[in-house]
């Protein structure tokens, strides 16, 4: 019997490698993880934040961009990607916010606004018959910085520009503050904002389709709503706290002296280089004798290596007079100097904010040319130093109208305003699909340190009293109010050209 040979195996049949199929999953594995991590790791460093991180200047106002240390540049994209994208709990349940809605609404507790928060129907009155569509919105953000949604008492920013030094942040913190004071009560809305100084919706230019852009400050010919500044609320880069402890150390230091030991001369202290006319010029009436003033030049770069020990508003008070200058627009400084209970001089403003349109020339300030600027400032000087009683009046109505202007009616006029402004929009608010969720941890956690410091000692509770009660527009009483003002500056021009000495 013949050997037999089995047949080798087919090339088909022969054993394939058993690393392989693992080895090609593997792959592709780490290949999608890669790309993964490379697509997260370019969102992360892309991210917009209120901080100002992957945001340019606004191309209306330049000013130089934020510089973010380049080692770093990863680390700190990380933390803005964990802080921007954490969870917003909300602070009240659904039950809760009923519960404080209903008590909030209880008609025992209201109390009336003050008068000029009529001004606020007044701002809104170019939409009242034309309602405000997703049109005016669409248009309002060629102009924008960013862009504020409130949706069921949460709050979110598309951002489009980046604002000089921590506006945005601590704009968008008193709106986050806002809803903790009224939980449940803040309408849904669609604001755009602009953060920086100057108006740009002028009435001729914007006439036939005029849309809502909220900033600062505002004139008579434009259409741009005035929103409590941010300042309110702290303002770390100059050392300025928020609003309630800088009122309460003005006005303790303002009594360090007693009115007549203060010094009879007027007084202004502050940066004349910002494409400022009217600074310009101040500075030029620098001189005691002559023109009974004394004019001071602040410079922020020294103030901040000192500490800012020489600008501490509480330890400028000493003054009968004290001078407010516009500058490249509106100033913050504005209320910090009627705190001061000295004789606020208001040279002829061009700008207002949303609380100046309440002040009365020769109740709470006097008024001073801009066109005849050192002689009216020694005129002033003069007459409150031969008439000290009405002249310490004067001051002190200042005072207690600054006073009167709290941190609770700081927050009613933006309910109110937020209130009415929702009210005239013709669509449901929604965020865009580019907004993120901003809450007080998210916020707190993208500040620095020191920024930090200024957010939480500005932090506030819910109310046990439900804001005031906004009375009803009436153009004829704004109207008679803008005339009266204009009657009582002409009064003081007829006065200072009376007792100018001839010749």
């Amino acid at each position: 019997m013949g050997l037999h040979f089995r047949n080798p195996p087919p090339p088909s049949a022969r054993s394939r490698p058993t690393y392989l199929f693992p080895f090609v999953v593997s792959l592709s594995i780490f290949s999608l993880a890669a790309l993964l991590l490379y697509k997260v790791d370019d969102v992360i460093l892309r991210t917009k934040t209120l901080a100002g991180h992957n945001l340019d200047p606004t191309p209306w106002h330049v000013f130089p961009p934020k510089v973010f240390d380049e080692e770093a540049r990863r680390s700190i994209a990380y933390k803005a990607f964990q802080c921007s994208y954490l969870t917003c709990p909300s602070t009240f349940s659904s039950a809760e916010q009923r519960q404080q809605r209903a008590f909030l609404q209880s008609p025992n507790h209201v109390q009336q606004c003050p008068e000029f928060f009529r001004w606020i129907h007044h701002d809104l009155e170019p939409w009242t018959k034309t309602r405000i569509t997703t049109t005016h919105i669409a248009e309002a953000k060629n102009l924008a910085a960013f862009r504020v949604v409130i949706v069921g008492g949460r709050l979110f920013v598309d951002l489009y520009y980046d604002c000089v030094q921590s506006r945005a942040m601590f704009t968008i913190w008193g709106l986050l503050q806002l809803l903790r004071k009224y939980p449940g009560m803040v309408p849904d809305v669609d604001m755009m904002f602009d953060c920086m100084d100057r108006p740009t919706l002028n009435r001729t230019e914007y006439g036939s389709l005029p849309f809502p852009l909220f900033r600062y400050c505002t004139t008579r010919d434009h259409f741009d709503i005035p929103f409590p500044d941010w300042s309110f609320w702290g303002w770390p880069e100059t050392n300025l706290r928020p609003w309630s402890e800088e009122f309460r150390d003005i006005k303790q230091g303002s009594r360090a002296q007693s009115w007549l030991k203060k010094w009879p001369r007027a007084y202004w202290k502050g940066n004349p280089d910002v494409v400022s006319p009217i600074r310009q010029e101040l500075l030029k009436c620098n001189h005691s004798r002559l023109w009974g003033a004394q004019i001071m030049r602040q410079n922020w770069i020294e103030e901040a290596k000192s500490g800012y020990e020489q600008s501490k508003l509480s330890n400028q008070c000493n003054h009968r007079y004290k001078i407010y200058a516009e500058g490249y627009a509106w100033s913050v400084s504005l209320k910090y100097i009627l705190s001061c209970g000295s004789v606020t001089l208001i040279i002829s403003p061009k700008y207002e904010d949303f609380f100046s349109r309440g002040l009365i020339p020769k109740k709470n300030y006097w008024p001073i040319s801009s066109t005849d600027l050192c002689p009216s400032i020694k005129s002033a000087v003069d007459w409150g130093n031969a008439n000290l009683l009405e002249a310490k009046a004067i001051g002190e109505r200042g005072q207690d109208f600054m006073e009167s202007l709290s941190m609770d009616r700081i927050y009613d006029y933006m309910f109110h305003l937020i209130t009415e402004y929702s009210k005239l929009l013709d669509f449901k608010p929604s965020p865009p699909s580019t907004a993120l969720e901003v809450c007080s941890d998210s916020l707190l956690c993208l500040a620095d340190p020191i920024a930090k410091q200024f957010l939480e000692r500005s932090t506030t509770i819910p109310s046990p009293t439900p804001p005031c009660k906004l009375q009803p527009a009436d153009g004829n009483l704004i109207r008679n109010w803008m005339q009266q003002k204009k009657n009582v500056i002409n009064d003081v021009e007829t006065m200072k050209s009376q007792n100018r000495p001839a010749g």
